[in-house]
Parts: C-alpha cells; structure tokens; sequence
C-alpha cells in the first residue's frame, strides 16, 4: 500500500457514484415483469432506452413539449411487429416509463451511498425528465428531457471511448493552467492505460482483418475504419507536441532563482508530468505505427488472401467450359463467354511516317560532377545527449564495479536480482539495457577500447573506473524479462587483469 496515494484513489468519489445512479431508472425496469397479450416478457429496459432517444430526438427537433400520448404512439410504432400490445396497455407502460424517470409526487429522484473520500453517508438527487408545460383545456401534461437524462445517454454513447484520449488531453491542458498539477499527473496515467487498451485493441484488429475479410464489402469496411483511426492518431500526436510545448513554457515560468517553497513542489510535479507524457507520447506513436502497418501489410495480405480464395473456388471446366457445350449459344453470348480469356489483338506494323517523329537526342558525354559545400549543422543537442548518456553509462558501471566486488554480479542475472533488490528504478531505464547491448558488442573491453573504437566514446567515463582491467561479456542463453517494456539475453561477466 505504500505506493497508493489513497487521497488520491478516493479523489471525486462522489462524482463517480452520481454517474452511477443515473443508470439506476434503467435497472429498475428491467426488474419489472409486464407481459404482452402472448404472454411474452416485455423488454421493459429495452423500452425505457427508446424512452430517452425518443425525447431525446424531440428535442433536436426543437419540440419540447412532448405527452404520454405522443410516447404511446411511437413506442406502438416501435413494438407493432415485436409484441402483441393494445393500445390500452401500452399507454399504461409509457405512464409507467415517465414515472420511473420522472415520480408522480414530483420530487427528484435519490441515490443513497457511503462516500468513501469523506467516510459519510450520502444522498444524490438527479432528474431525468422534468415537467415542461401544462394545457388546462385539454388537461395534457408534457415532459422533456432534464440535464441529468442527456448525461445519461451521452454515457451510453461510443464517442467517450472513441475519443478518450483527445479528451484527456483537453483536460490535462485545463488542469496545468489552473494549477492542479496532482490531477493533471493522475490524467497522464489515465492516458497511459487508454493507450495500452488502444494498442491491444488495434492488436486484436490485426487478427481479425486476416481472419475475418470473406468479402470485399468487409475489405472496405476494414479499410475504412483504419483510416479514420489513422487520422485520429495524427491529430492527437500534433495535440502531444503542442501539449509538450505547453508544459515546457509553464515549467520555465515556475522556475526562477528565488523559488518559493510552493512553487518548488509544483515544479517537481510540472518535470514529473513531462517526463511521464513523454512515455505516453512514445506510446501513442507506436499506434501510428501499428495503424500504417495494419494499412499496408495486413490489408495486402487479406485482399490477396480474398483474391486466391475466388481462384481456388473458380472451376474452369464447371463455370466456363461445360456453360459452353450444354446449350447452343448465340454467337454474341459465346463472345461474351470467352471475350475475359481471349488476349488483345496485336499486330506488328510499321508506319513509314515514324521517320518525320520527333527524335530523342541524348547527350552520351559523361556528366560533369558537380561539387558542393557541406552544410554545417547544429549538433548542439545531438551532443548534449551524448553527455547526458555518458554519466548515465558512468553511473551504472560504478554501481556494477560495487556489486561485481561483492560477488554479486558474475552474471547480467544476478546483478538485475540485485538491482530489483535494492534499486528497481534502473532496470525500467531504457539505457541500461542499451549499456549492456554496447558493452557486449565491443568486448572484451578495456580503457585502451577507446582509442580503436569511435563507437565507445561515450563510454569514456565508465571505462576509465575500471583502470588496466579487462572486462569480457559472454552472452547465455536465457531471455531476461524483469520490466514489460524491455527483455535483453543473459550475459556472463568476467572482469580480470589484462596479463591473465
């Protein structure tokens, strides 16, 4: 439990459980046992949907005032060739309907609950359809839908799964300008988990195109539908850089030499959100990836598959010859029948007009060479990287050196059991593995590496701890996985003296 934040996990509890309650209406009916005339069960849920997208559409159409009797008459339109129901009954379902969104006495509906963030019970008051008119005359009350009652149907739509990401990205942006640093952090997580549910499912979409497209209808379904994500993926990657962008400047203004103790925690968190959208945004960028791949490759590979599947099923003799021979057949039929398998007409003529044609004339002097100044580039950054990675390097030797003394490190598997132990952060970095990957290629290695090998440059610092020593790095035959991201093969270390 130490690294949950229960504050935070219990943080807007009540806004959850009032989402929650606006579902109940719908569970209620589906509890209710109303039969029609066949003695069949009515889908009493089912109906109180249709109830909310009927209202729903009446209010697009700007007609607010909406009656029992106008939800009668499409509900029988609905279920005429469903249920067995007059219209008698049905008028006492759509009452029923509106009194469970909306009780007779007039008051809100309630939900009771224990709030786990204050530890009080609790009530939520909602309303799904209000009250909207009376005519006297006719003695007509008429309804429409309430805020809660589009909440609720707005919750039962694709959309907030479609565009989930881009949505989080509106909220953490808003978050960062007012200051809520902590739920802006707790935002980027929640992006990282919709990203790993987005990958998966773009994984399972993969086997389903090789496995699914029987048609060409399905092909273009398929096609389309991975356009659009390809779109969408864009969009929300121009949205990561501009969001990086963003955090960038708010970081800088929080910084400054006479930092006060509040500004101070809240630019650990600006660094700490930058650091964890960064992974995110690398994550995303392998769904752009995934998504062209699935475009090119999969795509390819399914309409091939559809197309060698309608030639295995073409019988030559059955569909072509035997519709030739059983029936006599009008010569401009049978030249229909056989024009797809005749080839093109070719002749070979020549026209003594080609001589007047206009000429190619090529020039067969060999092209003179032309020379050009190399540009200069900034590798400013390229060179900042550099450094930044070779203290890295520097660091874990001197963390290896330490655990190699204490026999502690014989292997690439025993100091990563060690590291576990003690320092786990390391193995979730993606230069340690690429530390080892660059030692192994270069070894046996010494300080002396340094002067043979320009690719060991930046390992001069880490190099130089281990003086006139040799370091040799043998790799096993196991597979390494103690991080979901990264797997490297084991490797047998050995450091001795040169001379040995």
């Amino acid at each position: 439990m130490e690294t949950i934040d229960i504050k935070d996990l219990t943080s807007g509890y009540r806004d959850r459980m009032r989402r929650l309650a606006l579902m109940e209406p719908l569970e209620e009916l589906k509890g209710k046992q109303t039969k029609d005339a066949n003695d069949r069960r009515i889908d009493m849920r089912g109906l109180g949907m249709l109830t909310l997208l009927f209202f729903f559409e009446r209010r697009l159409s700007r007609e607010y005032k909406t009656s029992a009797s106008n939800l009668t008459n499409f509900l029988l339109e609905m279920t005429f060739d469903t249920y067995n129901i007059s219209r008698s009954q049905m008028e006492k379902i759509a009452r029923n309907l509106i009194t469970t969104y909306r009780p007779s006495e007039g008051k809100k509906r309630s939900f009771q609950f224990f709030n786990w963030e204050t530890k009080q019970h609790e009530e939520i008051e909602y309303s799904i359809l209000k009250d909207n008119g009376f005519d006297a005359k006719t003695q007509t009350q008429y309804y429409t839908l309430d805020e809660d009652g589009l909440e609720l149907l707005f919750a039962t739509k694709e959309f907030y799964s479609e565009f989930q990401i881009s949505i989080n990205q509106l909220l953490l942006k808003q978050q960062i300008r007012k200051n809520q640093f902590h739920d802006a952090l707790r935002q980027v997580r929640e992006m990282e988990l919709n990203v790993d549910t987005l990958r998966e499912s773009i994984e399972k979409m993969k086997l389903e195109i090789l496995r699914s497209i029987v048609s060409e209808e399905t092909y273009e379904r398929y096609k389309k539908l991975l356009e659009e994500a390809y779109l969408r993926f864009e969009r929300e990657d121009e949205e990561f850089k501009a969001l990086r962008q963003f955090i960038t400047e708010t970081r800088d203004t929080l910084y400054s030499d006479n930092m006060e103790k509040k500004e101070a925690r809240s630019y650990q968190l600006i660094i700490k959100i930058e650091e964890e959208l960064e992974a995110v945004h690398y994550e995303h960028a392998r769904l752009l990836e995934l998504t062209t791949e699935l475009r090119t490759t999969a795509l390819e590979a399914a309409q091939e598959s559809l197309y060698y599947t309608g030639i295995q099923l073409f019988n030559f003799e059955q569909d072509i010859v035997s519709t030739i021979l059983a029936k006599p057949l009008s010569p401009d039929v049978m030249k229909g029948v056989t024009h797809p398998f005749l080839k093109i007409e070719q002749n070979a003529r020549w026209s003594p007009l080609t001589v007047f044609a206009e000429q190619n004339i090529v020039d067969e002097r060999k092209e003179q060479t032309v020379y050009h100044f190399i540009e200069a580039t900034d590798d400013t950054e390229q060179n900042e990287y550099r450094k930044w990675l070779s203290e890295k390097y520097a660091q874990l030797m001197e963390k290896f050196l330490l655990a190699y003394e204490a026999d502690k490190a014989n292997s690439l598997k025993e100091w990563m059991d060690e590291l576990e132990r003690i320092e786990p952060s390391f193995i979730g970095k993606r230069y340690f593995y690429s530390f080892w990957l660059l030692i192994h290629q270069s070894s046996p290695l010494t300080y002396d590496t340094l002067e043979t090998h320009d690719g060991e440059t930046i390992l001069k610092e880490a190099l130089s701890q281990i003086g006139n020593k040799q370091l040799i790095v043998e790799e096993q035959r196991d597979i390494l996985r103690y991080n979901k991201k990264y797997s490297i093969q084991n490797m047998k270390i050995v450091l001795k003296e040169k001379n040995e």
